[in-house]
């Protein structure tokens, strides 16, 4: 999706504004844009969407040629990462996990249907509603690849609870839920070497982060690294 540009003198519209278990979630227009708010942070936009794809194509080049790889997608955010999969004729399955209601209810009946209709309509999507580190940790069912993009980062966290992800017990929890030579795809907003280094030590290898340029600022970057056994 191309970049697009609004007024910053425009006064957001607030569509819809739910308390959830995690805190507030607030969707809003902004000119042209769709913005997903929580807890008083700004988490995304449709603004671009590059490096959330890139996510998902990272993943998909570092497995080893399997057929109809199974891919989870862990936080619905804005719809990029799932389209783009969706668009992918390579992935057997998408699941996709989300705790947020309102999330997925923006997508299935909401604004934000206009991006993702297509993929949530995809046989080969499913949405499960849940704690991703919970998931990780408690499903029997196992992925070829995870492509995390559940915050900011591991060094910027906006829910509680979400830094759990990025420590060695959450990394366990990942490689646990990953057939082996699966993929660990994760989304930041800032390079960090120190993650890098709590991959290593959670046993993932060929360990690398991919720089993204984005508009203004930093670049986004997705780490990645292959699961261990």
């Amino acid at each position: 999706m191309p970049i697009t540009s609004y007024d910053s003198h425009d006064t957001p519209e607030v569509l819809d504004r739910r308390e959830g278990p995690y805190g507030e979630v607030v969707l809003r227009r902004h000119g042209a844009l769709l913005q997903i708010i929580a807890n008083g942070c700004f988490l995304m936009d449709t603004s671009d969407g590059r490096s959330e794809r890139r996510l998902v194509d990272a993943a998909a080049e570092a497995l080893d040629g399997r057929p109809a790889p199974h891919v989870l997608i862990g936080g619905l955010g804005v719809g990029f990462s799932l389209a783009h999969a969706a668009a992918d004729p390579r992935w057997g399955r998408i699941t996709v996990v989300e705790r947020e209601r309102a999330v997925v209810d923006w997508h299935r009946a909401g604004p934000l249907a206009e991006l993702s209709a297509g993929a949530l309509a995809d046989p080969r999507t499913e949405i499960v509603e849940a704690d991703l580190v919970e998931h990780v940790n408690e499903t029997s069912a196992t992925y070829d690849a995870l492509c995390l993009d559940i915050d900011n980062g591991p060094d910027w966290t906006v829910t509680e609870g979400n830094g759990g992800l990025y420590s060695p017990a959450g990394l366990a929890g990942c490689a646990r839920a990953l057939t082996p030579g699966g993929v660990l795809a994760v989304w930041s907003a800032q390079p960090s070497p120190e993650f890098e280094e709590t991959l290593r030590n959670a046993g993932f290898q060929q360990v690398r982060t991919e720089e993204i340029p984005v508009a203004r600022g930093v670049p986004d970057v997705v780490h990645l690294g292959i699961g261990p056994g």
